[in-house]
């Protein structure tokens, strides 16, 4: 079993999800069936299901040519199929970026973008919504044969002008005479600008999705990759070939694609020391051979910056060999083992522990706002049975007395309601305001206009200021964004507050809106662009182009932030005072219920014991509301984050 590891994880990692899922779902189903219910919960709640039934794991193989990875791809998942699955052999390298995954609607298919879709003014994550835009075809999952054979479209290459290739951002003058080649008529190019494998393999049905990028040059030429696919990965495995150690291309790739998607964080982030099967010498023997290894470890990890426990030499041509063989001490000697342990132990764990944050930010005041009201339902129902069970019923001035005070509570909650509806219409004035804030009416021309600017400039110097202020611009909305967002903050506080103090109502902490993730994920975007503003392949490369770039990737990036904070401002807006209506809702059924059991109690014939049994009664139905509440918590696995 240690080689299927990685797999058996993943599939208690799948089971895990889905028990998650049952238990929000019965949790749904719950809140409807006990009144508590309303479209903002729902939609909440149907969003978290949403995120944990299309979650994915990512793992991004980051390489330059002739390192193993793609091989390293096949021994890690696919040796079961007994061939090597996608292309890999000398010569025959993956020519475009490669996501596989499994899309149930779609079925197994293999979808290519062709290369000049890079001169439209589109961005691939819009591509992707346009499977009319991609050649496609279809692949047999039961046949590795027909799909080892279809996968060879991947490598495809084709002949065009240089000009052509220069347009593509394909040609590199420099690159290009240090290897011997000057002003060629023609320039081989991919054929494809990007890749989509679905086919219904184990790991990937469960979720696993594999981002295969190749060399340095697609990822100059493609920021889309580096900015946005990278850094939206749970692990990124950079790898090394052992014999040339960390080449000054691999540190080019290290510093400026992979090290920039962390933000400086090494967490997430493994590098594989590839085929240390050239590094076996008989004459040196194990031991040698062990000293080269670790001396070729210490080298990269100091060069790297990077911890020695975070380097992983292997073989994937000899792992994938004794997998496919079943040969257990070529297995045992390509040192597969340890990355297997260190992608099934630290990142499936990384990221169950980022989606059960996520579900406690995204549903846990739910669930703490069902729990408190649902204990003080109990406690409420059994301070009125004792209190109950010390009056003489036979005695009608009393109950009648007891009416009448039940009344006047009625009284005192449309007092409640008046409040409640006078303090809803002053939150949702402030409200407007930051919801308004984040619109695409103050962004979009802000963003329109740069790019005007940026376009009629004739200087290289001319178009980085111009892409400077359009970084502070959109740091000065966010600002006012922040100052709106303060106020609200304090105005549902203050709301709070008064029915707490006013009302008697129990204080359910509000979930307050808070802006500061998305001021981190703008500036992490500002930080990439000014990287990006104060490079030298920017000051090289044609202005258009530079625009496109910067418009297709960093700024529709800033865009989806801002509109992901428009969005989630509406929805907290929505739901932000709902705690308060179920409380006032809540209250309302107690009087009704009070009402309702003095009458019954005041018209009942039987015994004291009698009547007594019959408030008992009542208590029932609000004990097992609790204890099914107490149930799904604990299979949601929510319990820490439950108030008590």
């Amino acid at each position: 079993m240690r080689n299927l590891e990685f797999k058996d994880q993943m599939h208690e990692y799948a089971l895990w999800r889905a028990k998650v899922v049952q238990a929000i779902e019965m949790y749904h189903q719950w809140r409807i069936r006990y009144g508590m219910n309303d479209p903002h919960s729902t939609n909440t709640i149907l969003n978290a299901i949403s995120n944990l039934q299309t979650d994915r794991i990512t793992l991004a193989f980051v390489a330059e040519f002739s390192r193993g990875k793609t091989e390293l791809i096949n021994s890690l998942f696919f040796a079961e199929t007994g061939v090597r699955l996608l292309p890999s052999t000398a010569g025959r390298t993956t020519m475009s970026p490669t996501e596989l995954f499994y899309d149930e609607e779609g079925g197994s298919y293999i979808r290519l973008l062709n290369i000049e879709s890079r001169l439209e003014d589109i961005s691939l994550a819009e591509l992707k919504q346009q499977p009319q835009r991609w050649t496609q075809f279809k692949l047999d999952s039961n046949s590795p044969g027909q799909m080892q054979e279809a996968f060879k479209e991947l490598c495809a290459t084709k002949m065009v002008d240089r000009q052509v290739a220069d347009k593509l951002g394909l040609w590199n003058e420099r690159l290009a005479a240090e290897q011997g080649v000057v002003n060629p008529e023609k320039v081989e190019i991919p054929c494809w600008r990007h890749a989509l494998i679905s086919f219904p393999h184990p790991l990937l049905q469960q979720g696993l999705c594999i981002l295969d990028t190749p060399g340095l040059n697609a990822l100059g030429t493609e920021p889309e990759l580096t900015l946005n696919m990278l850094p939206s990965a749970q692990a990124i495995v950079f790898v090394l070939a052992a014999d040339t150690g960390v080449t000054k291309s691999d540190m080019d790739m290290w510093m400026n694609h992979v090290c920039i998607t962390r933000g400086g964080n090494k967490q997430g982030l493994a590098v594989v020391m590839n085929k240390i099967d050239a590094m076996w010498d008989d004459l040196a023997g194990d031991r040698g051979y062990q000293d080269a290894i670790n001396s070729q470890i210490k080298t990269a990890a100091a060069t790297l910056k990077l911890d020695e426990s975070a380097i992983f030499p292997v073989s994937a041509k000899q792992a994938l060999l004794g997998k496919v063989k079943g040969d257990n001490a070529l297995l045992e000697k390509s040192r597969l083992e340890g990355l297997e342990k260190y992608l099934a132990n630290d990142i499936l764990l990384q990221r169950r522990s980022i989606l059960m944050g996520s579900l406690t930010r995204d549903i846990g005041f739910l669930v703490n706002e069902s729990s408190s009201i649902t204990d003080l339902a109990m406690t409420n129902a059994a301070k009125q049975l004792e209190e109950f069970k010390k009056i003489d019923f036979e005695n009608h001035d009393m109950t009648a007395k007891l009416m009448a005070e039940t009344r006047d509570r009625q009284q005192l909650y449309m007092a409640n309601i008046e409040n409640f509806q006078a303090s809803r219409r002053v939150f949702s004035v402030q409200a407007k305001m930051l919801i308004d804030s984040f619109s695409k009416e103050k962004i979009d021309p802000v963003i329109r206009g740069t790019r005007s600017d940026m376009s009629k400039s004739l200087t290289t110097f001319g178009m980085k200021q111009n892409m400077r202020k359009l970084f502070d611009d959109l740091r000065d909305l966010l600002q006012d964004s922040i100052d709106i967002t303060n106020e609200t903050r304090r105005l549902v506080k203050a709301i709070h507050k008064k029915f707490k103090d006013e009302y008697g109502f129990k204080e359910i902490e509000p979930p307050l809106f808070s802006i500061k993730p998305y001021q981190v994920e703008l500036e992490q975007i500002f930080s990439e662009g000014e990287a990006f503003r104060l490079s030298a392949k920017t000051t090289m490369t044609e202005q258009s182009l530079v625009i496109h770039k910067l418009y297709s990737t960093l700024i529709a990036k800033a865009r989806n932030v801002l509109r992901q904070a428009h969005a989630d401002s509406i929805a907290w807006s929505n739901g932000v005072l709902t705690p308060l209506m179920h409380q006032i809702k809540d209250h309302k059924k107690q009087i009704e219920s009070r009402m309702q059991l003095l009458r019954k109690i005041n018209d009942s014939k039987g015994s004291v014991a009698e009547k007594i049994a019959l408030l008992e009664a009542e208590i029932e139905p609000l004990r097992r509301q609790r204890d099914e509440l107490a149930m799904m918590i604990r299979a949601m696995q929510l319990d820490s984050t439950v108030k008590s």
